[in-house]
Order: C-alpha cells, then sequence, then structure tokens
C-alpha cells in the first residue's frame, strides 16, 4: 500500500533486471490509476538513469486507488503489470495550490479556477531561466520566492531547459549537472532534471504555480519534432502531478535570430510551425491523464500561433518592449473578439527597465489597461531577472550580439513596479475580480483605438465601478451611466503606494452622472465607486 495526500505527489520507482542499452529510447513505461469513482487516469513514467523508472501521481479525490503499470516492453515483468493500492488522505494544509486543487477553465472560459471552483488571479513573473545554475540552490532561488509572495505573485512562467537568447549547449543554460540532453540530442539527462526538480518543488511548495514553457520555439529545427514529443513527454512525467499550467513552447512562430530572412517570415514557413505547434499541443493533451491547461507563448498572439485556436485553453499574448501601450490593449480587444472565446493573459509585456525604459509608471499602464479591458490575468518581467544578470557577471550577447542590460538580478527585483503590479492585484481581490467587466462607456472621456491613454473604466453592476486615471488631468472628467440620484461611497486609489484617499458619499445627478474632482497628486489613479 502506497499512501499519498490529496493534490500532493506521491511516487515511487520500479527497476528492471532486464538490461536495456539504450533504457531510454528502448522504453517507454506508463501507470494507470483507477480512483474510487471508478474514473482511469494514464500518466507517463520518466526514466531517472541506469535501468529505473520513476512514477510521480497525484489526485485530488480521497480513498482508494488501484493501479498497474504498462511498459513497451510487455515481456519484462519488472516493468509492465506491476499492480498495487494507493490511499489518499485529505489535504490539511494551507498552500492554495494544494488546498483547492490544480486549475481548470472556468465555465465561463473567461479566467482559471481551481479544480473546486476557487478563481485563480493570475499574477506572473517571468524568469525564463531559472532551472539553470545562474541562480544558486537554494539561497538565490528562495529569495526570489520570498519577494514575490510578499508582492502577491501567484505565477511564475519558466523555460524547462531549452531557452531563448542563446544557441543550444550555451554554457549559460546548463545547471549544477550539465545540460537537459545530451549533445545531439540522443538522450535526456536525467540528473538536469534532478536539480530542476529541487526548484520546481520549492515553487509549488511556496504556493507559487509554474506555468511550464516547454523550450524554444527554434528549437524545432535544432532537435526535431520527435525530440521535442519525448522532451514533452519527460516534463509531464517529472512534473505533471503538480498544479502547473503547460506552455507548448516560447515564441512559437519566430525562427532563431540568425536565420530571419523572406523564407522563414513566409507565409508557407510560417504555416508549417502553425501545423506543427497544434500536433505538438495535441500530444500534449494526450499524455497528460490531469488535464493541466495547455497554451503558447506568442510572438503577438497566441491564437495566431496554431492553425487550430480550438486546441489551446488560454490565449497568451506578447505585446511588445519598446513603447507597447497602445498595442497592448488593441491587441487585448483583439483577442477577446477571437473564436474560440479562451482567457486572455498579458504574458510578455515591456520588461520594467529594458531597453533603458519601461518604468513603475509603464508597468502599471500595463497592468490596469489590460485587468480593465478584460484579461483574465497578467505577467510582469524585469530586466535582469528573466535571464539572471549576475553581479559582476551580466547574461551577456543574444545570438545577435547586443546585450539587454547588465543590471544584477539582486537588484531587479527591488525594481518598484513589481511591488505596485502587486497593489493592483490586491486592490481587485477586494472584490469579485472575476466578474469585473470592461465598460469604457462609463466614463467620459475614455480611451478608444484611436487614444489608449485616456480613462478606462470597468467593473460589476450594481457593486463597484474602478475608473483608471492613466495621466493627470486638467478638464472635467464625468462618470455615467449609473443610477438616477444613485448613491456610492467612493475613494481615489494610489496604484503607486496602495493609499487611498477617501472621498466618502457621492450622489449621482438625475442623469446618472457626475463630475469627478481631482485627487491630490498630479499623476495616475484609480477611482473606485461602491454601490450603497
Amino acid at each position: 500500500m502506497i499512501y499519498a495526500v490529496q493534490n500532493c505527489m506521491a511516487e515511487w520507482s520500479y527497476s528492471s533486471v532486464k538490461a536495456y542499452e539504450d533504457p531510454f529510447n528502448e522504453v517507454e513505461m506508463d501507470l494507470i490509476c483507477t480512483d474510487p469513482d471508478g474514473e482511469e487516469r494514464k500518466v507517463p513514467a520518466f526514466w531517472t538513469g541506469e535501468q529505473t523508472w520513476r512514477v510521480r501521481y497525484s489526485s485530488p479525490k480521497v480513498g482508494r486507488h488501484s493501479f498497474r503499470t504498462s511498459c513497451s516492453d510487455a515481456g519484462n515483468p519488472d516493468l509492465h503489470g506491476r499492480e498495487g493500492d494507493l490511499e489518499v488522505v485529505p489535504y490539511e494544509g494551507e498552500n492554495p495550490l494544494l488546498l483547492h486543487g490544480p486549475l481548470r477553465v472556468s465555465r465561463g472560459r473567461r479566467h482559471l479556477e481551481h479544480l473546486d471552483g476557487t478563481p485563480f488571479f493570475w499574477l506572473g513573473d517571468t524568469w525564463w531561466m531559472g532551472l539553470c545554475n545562474r541562480w544558486s540552490w537554494p539561497q538565490d532561488l528562495r529569495t526570489m520566492v520570498a519577494d514575490r509572495l510578499s508582492k502577491g505573485f501567484s505565477v511564475i512562467q519558466i523555460v524547462a531547459g531549452l531557452y531563448p537568447d542563446m544557441p543550444p549547449f550555451d554554457e549559460r543554460g546548463a545547471n549544477e549537472a550539465g545540460y537537459p540532453w545530451e549533445a545531439g540530442y540522443e538522450r535526456i539527462n536525467p540528473a538536469y532534471f534532478d536539480m530542476a526538480d529541487l526548484r520546481m518543488a520549492y515553487l509549488v511548495q511556496s504556493g507559487l504555480l509554474p506555468c511550464i514553457v516547454g523550450f524554444w520555439g527554434y528549437f524545432l529545427k535544432f532537435a526535431g519534432a520527435q525530440v521535442l514529443r519525448k522532451h514533452w513527454r519527460y516534463l509531464v512525467a517529472r512534473w505533471g502531478a503538480y498544479p502547473v499550467v503547460w506552455c507548448t513552447a516560447g515564441e512559437g512562430l519566430m525562427p532563431y535570430y540568425l536565420d530571419r530572412n523572406e523564407v522563414t517570415q513566409g507565409d508557407e514557413y510560417q504555416n508549417m510551425l502553425r501545423a506543427a505547434w497544434s500536433d505538438m499541443v495535441r500530444y500534449i493533451r494526450s499524455i497528460d491523464g490531469y488535464g493541466h491547461p495547455i497554451t503558447i507563448h506568442p510572438t503577438r498572439l497566441g491564437h495566431d500561433q496554431v492553425d487550430d485556436p480550438e486546441v489551446l485553453d488560454i490565449d497568451m499574448l506578447q505585446t511588445g518592449h519598446i513603447d507597447g501601450r497602445a498595442n497592448t490593449v488593441n491587441s487585448l480587444i483583439a483577442s477577446l473578439d477571437l473564436e474560440p472565446k479562451l482567457p486572455v493573459l498579458i504574458a510578455e509585456v515591456g520588461y520594467e527597465g529594458i531597453l533603458e525604459s519601461n518604468r513603475e509608471e509603464f508597468q502599471r499602464f500595463f497592468f490596469w489597461s489590460s485587468m480593465l479591458s478584460g484579461a483574465m490575468g497578467f505577467t510582469y518581467g524585469a530586466n535582469g531577472i528573466w535571464q539572471i544578470n549576475r553581479r559582476g557577471k551580466p547574461f551577456g550577447p543574444s545570438p545577435h550580439g547586443n546585450e539587454w542590460g547588465d543590471l544584477p538580478w539582486e537588484d531587479a527585483c527591488l525594481l518598484p513596479g513589481s511591488q505596485q503590479v502587486g497593489l493592483g492585484k490586491r486592490l481587485l481581490e477586494r472584490y469579485r475580480w472575476w466578474e469585473i467587466e470592461p465598460h469604457p462607456e462609463w466614463v467620459e472621456p475614455h480611451h478608444t483605438g484611436e487614444d489608449r491613454l485616456q480613462p478606462y473604466a470597468a467593473g460589476i453592476p450594481g457593486q463597484v465601478r474602478l475608473i483608471y486615471l492613466p495621466f493627470p488631468r486638467s478638464g472635467d472628467l464625468k462618470v455615467t451611466g449609473l443610477a438616477s440620484g444613485g448613491e456610492y461611497h467612493s475613494y481615489f486609489y494610489d496604484p503607486k503606494s496602495g493609499r487611498e484617499e477617501v472621498r466618502g458619499r457621492v450622489l449621482a445627478d438625475a442623469q446618472g452622472e457626475f463630475l469627478v474632482d481631482r485627487p491630490s497628486l498630479w499623476r495616475d489613479w484609480i477611482l473606485v465607486l461602491e454601490d450603497r
């Protein structure tokens, strides 16, 4: 009998007396588990080195489970047809990922929620190279986790070893055990993933959801689709028992940095990539018995990266590092109008400090304009963290020869924008944020396709309105669409400090309108109206 805790990973191993010359490539093994309700779930096992395979399993259902193994070498009794029982007991801790269960898309397809129906607020951070040894284990990772938790972050976007912004097998992509694959992609390196396990487990134990990017898209050229399928099978086997989101690839339609030409930018090549990524998503879904949400990190819109958007669960957006303000809102609104309807997420925009720009006021604009325009979540990024610049040893040049910056990660983690987007999340969490809908017509003037720097309005009719004022205003600002003579409690919220200026009772006129007075400081604010 094996004992496990609800929503927590249990693991055990099987060793083969029969010796395989190339066990990783010769053998595939699965665990088939039947829960107390008779539902069956199949998950892959992973090779750990020599002649040993491990299985990892988790279940939200309490009670007796039975399992058996299935091996591609059905004649090996050490690996095939092994049976047993698993007893799952209730989880009694406070980790929200384990208390509420893994994620799924909500019924309304506007946001993510836990298995028990609890809405999940996605506030992500970008640690693309967080599994390499540019961060020491455990000190540096623990420092970053503590900082992000204190600011309210809930997701970490992280690449599983095959990184952006470097050629394959670049020393900057190694961890304490080397590279994730042997040279030539002959087989996986289990020791690399043993070290990555420590980091991944710490994220989950801390309550941070890993959004795992399998690889950067151009590895389709370097490794080929068959190797990348094996890579994904290994990731699902290693980490599928955790609460995770799968991100199929990074910048799916972008060729390798030195290969950009008319062919790689042409329709025929781009359509080949779209078909390949749709097939990869279908493959991930076929081997993931847990049904974790699947997305893809785009060159612009997630919908554009595949030839069949029906395969995706989340539409990620990347909206630009060079003043992406208008493009962010335009892309978001365009994506919300596409079919099929998907939760839309700003997954990459204007890293704070990159190109010596996108400072804290930009981060506030990206967050608030996105969340009040219908985004289900927001991912922040800081230059120095995504590539992990070490003090005295920055990441260095990209393949094209330029460097993005040399700010050390210890300094980048203190950039004020990370605190300020966390304050935004905390304000939204005072209300039923998952029910908040855009209502630009609630304020005049308001942003339009011609001017995205005007005010934004959103809220829940009859409950609350939030109006974002991106820039200081000298003219009149009018709130509209209120109940005639309606009474509201109002306050200004400072998105930089979290300070509030309470204005108290507000009465709408006979036309359901009122003019807004100015807050004390001459910059951006949030006006909140609570329906009384």
